[in-house]
């Protein structure tokens, strides 16, 4: 049961990869091996600004998530107590648990209202950006709120003995520590932005495509076996992604 499991998830994976040679139109249909669709598909500007637009705001997004994620988790993890800690904690928990749908609504209302007093913001990379970020903090939160909950307090209550500052202690001990988790939580985020479409379509102005967009448009009008050859980059960027970070959790360890 376990092999059928996987190979019902990894067999179709496999046969994108492999139909991305395909000599043949029809992503279902062998005719021979061929690089045309990869030569297409690096002539083709419209994906590839989409591409560099979805990089672009995945790498800002889940930058400055992993920054505000850091900061809430330890809150939550460290201070047991202050005013308005269980709002504060469900509030940060509540885009993992909220329909896509009912948050984009609210962001495009948001952005419309901002809009139309202020001037501020038009809708495109900003946008898109504020909104990935908004979702993406709850995840690398609660990674951290996760390592920290286990996380041995001797080593620095032994570095503030030693004349260390809480900063200092943080900056030395605490933050090497958790680096771990914070990278995973980044790498989520990360993810997470370049995967989304339902959000990003209420929220991307008219000249702001991103790569989900451009791709589900194009899988309306039918399959394009460019398509599989862009899913065979994103797939071995992922794997390569999942190596590093396997690799960076056992060197810290």
């Amino acid at each position: 049961m376990l092999a059928f499991g996987y190979a019902f998830l990894y067999l179709p994976i496999a046969l994108v990869i492999v139909y991305s040679f395909n000599e043949s139109r029809l992503v279902t249909v062998w005719a021979g091996f061929s690089t045309k669709w990869w030569s297409a598909l690096f002539a083709n500007e419209a994906m590839l600004g989409a591409a560099w637009l979805s990089l672009r705001i995945a790498l800002v997004s889940a930058t400055v998530a992993a920054v505000i994620g850091l900061a809430a988790g330890y809150a939550l993890a460290r201070v047991p107590r202050f005013f308005g800690r269980t709002l504060f904690g469900s509030l940060v928990i509540a885009p993992m648990v909220m329909p896509e749908v009912v948050m984009g609504i609210s962001m495009l209302l948001l952005f419309v209202g901002s809009d139309r007093l202020m001037g501020w913001p038009i809708r495109g990379f900003l946008t898109i950006a504020i909104a990935h970020i908004t979702f993406s903090i709850a995840f690398v939160a609660v990674v951290v709120q996760a390592r920290l909950a286990d996380f041995d307090r001797s080593l620095e209550e032994a570095a503030m003995d030693l004349g260390a500052t809480p900063w200092t202690t943080f900056r030395t001990i605490t933050l090497p520590l958790i680096a771990p988790a914070v990278g995973s939580g980044w790498l989520l985020a990360f993810t997470l932005s370049l995967d989304d479409l339902i959000l990003t379509q209420f929220v991307a102005g008219a000249q702001s495509e991103t790569l989900p967009m451009r791709v589900y448009s194009s899988v309306r009008l039918g399959v394009d076996p460019q398509i599989n050859a862009l899913a065979t980059i994103i797939m071995v960027v992922a794997a390569c992604a999942l190596i590093f970070s396997g690799w960076l959790t056992r060197r810290k360890a």
